[in-house]
C-alpha cells in the first residue's frame, strides 16, 4: 500500500493503543497460569497474535471479545511435561512472523514442556542472533537445529535450573525469557549481568508483570538476579497500559507545532520508552497533563541535544525526525542494535529523512545531525516494511512544504494496525 500524505496540522485527542511489550508479557504469564485470566485493553497487532498463537501451541486456551483476552492457562501441562517425560513427546509449531519478542521470550518457555518445537517466521526474523541461547543449549544437552536464513529453528529438550552470565548490551529479550522459565524449574538459578545493563525498562517491565500473576525474583541492582525455582503463575486479571512507544510519535508530532491531547498514559509508567517525554522537555519541549494524557508545546522552538538510545532504542527514528527541525546540532549514541531491526533503522531513518531535505549522517552507532529550518518534502519514501519508520514518516509528512508518498504503508499492522485510522482522525490527509 501507498500512501500520499498532504502537508497538514494534527489535532485533537488521540488515544495511544495499549503497550506491545506489556501486552506480550501479560499474555505469556497468564497463559503459563494455573487458571483463567481475563487481559483488559488487548489490541491484536502481528506481533500480539504471533504471542497468543504460540502459547496456544503449548495448551493455553485464548478467547477474544472485543479489546479483551480471556486466557486459561497451560500451567498444568508444564506440571504434566516435567512427570511424563517423553510419553507426551509431539512437535509444537511456533510462527513468530516478524515479532522478535515472541521468538526470544518463547524459545526458553518452549523448553518447559516435551516434545520438540518449531520455530519459523518471516523478513529479517532469521537475521536476528540467538547465540545466547544456543551457548545454553549445548551447555545444558539440549538439542537445536538452526538453519540459515528465513528462521526455522528446533528446540528439543529440557531447560535445567543453573547459573546463567551475560553482558549487559545483550538483548533484555534474552533475559526476559529466562526470566519468564526459570521460576518454574525444579531448582534456583541465578543470572548474573557482568556490565551495565542496556534497556533496563524492559526487564523492569517484565519483573512487574510477573509479580502480578504471583512470580517473585530477587533483583539485585539489575546485575544479579536470583531466581527460587517451584513457583507457579497465579491467574490473575490484568489491564495493559497505553504504549509510550506509540504515543511518542503524537509528542513528537507535538514538538513539532501539531497541537494534539495524547490519552492513556500512565505516568509513573515502568516503560523504558517513557524518556521520550524527558528527552523531548531537553529539546525545550514542556508538558501539560490533563488527565491521563499529556500536551507538549515548544513555545520558544527546539534546540539539539546529546541522546543516548541505549535505553529507548524504539523510539529513536521519530525522535530523530524531531533532532532534524531543532536548532544546532544532536548526536544520537549507543543505538547500534537499531541495525538489527526489521531493518537498519539508522540507516533506513538517515536515508529517508534525507531525502525530505534534512541534514542528517549516519555514524556506526548512532546518527549525528544538524538542525533544518524546514523539511521540502515532494518525494517518494520508502517504510523498509517497517513499522517505525512507516509513521515516523507520517509524522514528518505534517511538517513538510509538500506532499510525500510513503511506500508499503501496510507495515504499521505489526504494532499498530489502527495507525492510519487514528492519523485521519486527527486531521491527517491521505490518498
Amino acid at each position: 500500500m501507498d500512501l500520499t500524505i498532504q502537508p497538514h496540522k494534527l489535532s485533537g485527542t488521540v488515544t495511544v493503543p495499549p503497550s506491545k511489550s506489556l501486552a506480550h508479557r501479560a499474555v505469556i504469564c497468564a497463559a503459563l497460569s494455573d487458571g483463567t485470566c481475563k487481559i483488559d485493553n488487548i489490541a491484536l497487532s502481528d506481533d500480539i497474535i504471533a504471542t497468543t498463537e504460540a502459547m496456544k501451541a503449548f495448551g493455553a486456551v485464548i478467547e477474544q471479545d472485543g479489546s479483551t483476552l480471556t486466557i486459561t492457562g497451560a500451567g498444568q501441562y508444564v506440571t504434566e511435561a516435567k512427570a511424563a517425560g517423553d510419553a507426551t513427546a509431539a512437535e509444537h509449531l511456533i510462527d513468530c512472523n516478524e515479532s522478535g519478542s515472541t521468538l526470544r521470550f518463547v524459545v526458553p518457555i518452549s523448553t518447559l514442556f516435551q516434545g520438540a518445537s518449531r520455530f519459523i517466521g518471516r523478513g529479517n526474523l532469521g537475521k536476528r542472533p540467538l547465540t545466547i541461547f544456543y551457548d545454553i543449549f549445548e551447555e545444558q544437552g539440549i538439542s537445536y537445529k538452526p538453519t540459515e536464513g528465513e528462521l526455522d529453528l528446533v528446540v528439543d529438550g529440557n531447560l535445567k535450573p543453573g547459573h546463567f552470565s551475560f553482558p549487559g548490551n545483550v538483548s533484555s529479550q534474552f533475559i526476559t525469557g529466562l526470566l519468564f522459565t526459570l521460576p518454574l524449574l525444579g531448582g534456583d538459578s541465578v543470572i548474573t549481568i557482568t556490565t551495565p545493563l542496556e534497556s533496563i525498562g524492559y526487564i523492569d517491565l517484565t519483573l512487574d508483570v510477573m509479580s502480578a500473576f504471583g512470580v517473585t525474583i530477587e533483583n539485585e541492582g539489575h546485575q544479579l538476579f536470583r531466581i527460587s525455582g517451584g513457583q507457579s503463575y497465579k491467574a490473575t486479571d490484568y489491564r495493559v497500559e497505553g504504549d509510550y512507544s506509540q504515543a511518542a510519535f503524537f509528542l513528537c508530532a507535538d514538538a513539532l507545532g501539531n497541537d494534539l491531547l495524547v490519552d492513556d498514559l500512565s505516568m509513573d509508567s515502568l516503560q523504558g520508552d517513557r524518556a521520550v517525554v524527558s528527552i523531548l522537555e531537553a529539546m525545550g519541549v514542556s508538558f501539560e497533563q490533563q488527565g491521563n494524557g499529556l500536551i507538549g508545546t515548544a513555545t520558544d522552538g527546539l534546540h539539539g541535544t546529546l541522546i543516548d538510545a541505549a535505553q529507548c532504542p524504539d523510539i529513536i527514528p521519530v525522535v530523530a525526525l524531531t533532532a532534524c527541525l531543532s536548532e544546532g546540532r544532536t548526536e544520537i549514541i549507543n543505538a547500534g542494535r537499531l541495525r538489527i531491526k526489521e531493518c537498519d533503522r539508522l540507516q533506513a531513518t538517515a536515508s529517508e529523512l534525507k531525502k525530505l531535505g534534512a541534514d542528517i549522517e549516519e555514524l556506526p552507532e548512532g546518527l549525528l545531525i544538524h538542525g533544518v529550518k524546514s523539511l521540502k518534502g515532494g518525494e517518494t519514501v520508502w517504510s523498509y516494511k517497517d513499522h517505525r519508520i512507516a509513521m515516523m514518516l507520517a509524522i514528518a509528512a505534517t511538517v513538510c512544504e509538500q506532499p510525500i508518498t510513503v511506500t508499503d504503508a501496510e507495515c504499521v499492522s505489526k504494532s499498530y494496525p489502527n495507525f492510519w485510522e487514528d492519523y485521519k482522525n486527527i486531521g491527517g490527509k491521505i490518498q
